[in-house]
């Protein structure tokens, strides 16, 4: 099994990307492990300048965007009865995170590659690449639900939608009521 290959499967939307995990506890520490660990080594750099409040404060914001799916899609497959297959589908989406970035940088070198060509790309241009990034990150959160817990579209829809919303309430909503 490879977790590098699975991503890689996954994010092109294949099911059998899903055989590359494992379901157990252990597997789902291990996969929030790197997500958790740049961030902190950036909050320890933040914190090393004495921006104390900013470090801490990003890194909850990090702890609370990477639990608040987890504990979202764990209440409702526990209530749809797909408990069952909720680690596994857990382990393939923490891992399925990085597939993301990787996206990010593809545009970006491919925005990068145009401007070296003289193609200097527009901010429409830009923008759209950001929300086909934004629409590819939730396709592949729809495609992990529907296919990683065997859910119907519907219950896939909205396991999406309440994972993703009340993740950015819960990480956004702070922030802007002390701006605020």
């Amino acid at each position: 099994m490879s977790a590098l290959r699975g991503i890689a499967r996954l994010a092109r939307f294949r099911v059998d990307g899903f055989a590359e995990f494992v379901g157990t506890s252990q597997a789902v520490l291990n996969s929030l492990a790197p997500l958790v660990a740049f961030p902190l080594a950036g909050g320890l750099l933040q914190a090393g300048q004495g921006e104390w409040q900013s470090a801490l404060s990003d890194l909850l914001a990090t702890i609370v965007a990477l639990l608040t799916p987890l504990v979202v899609t764990e209440f409702l497959a526990r209530r749809w009865g797909r408990e069952a297959l909720w680690l596994r589908f857990a382990v393939a989406s923490n891992w399925c995170q990085w597939a993301i970035p990787m996206a990010l940088m593809a545009i970006v070198l491919v925005l990068w590659m145009g401007a070296q060509l003289g193609m200097h790309p527009s901010k429409a241009v830009v923008g759209g690449c950001l929300i086909g990034l934004i629409g590819y990150g939730i396709a592949l959160h729809y495609f992990l639900a529907r296919v990683g817990l065997q859910l119907p579209r519907g219950r896939a829809v909205v396991m999406v939608l309440a994972a993703d919303l009340l993740t950015g309430l819960l990480v956004v909503g702070p922030r802007l009521f002390m701006e605020g």
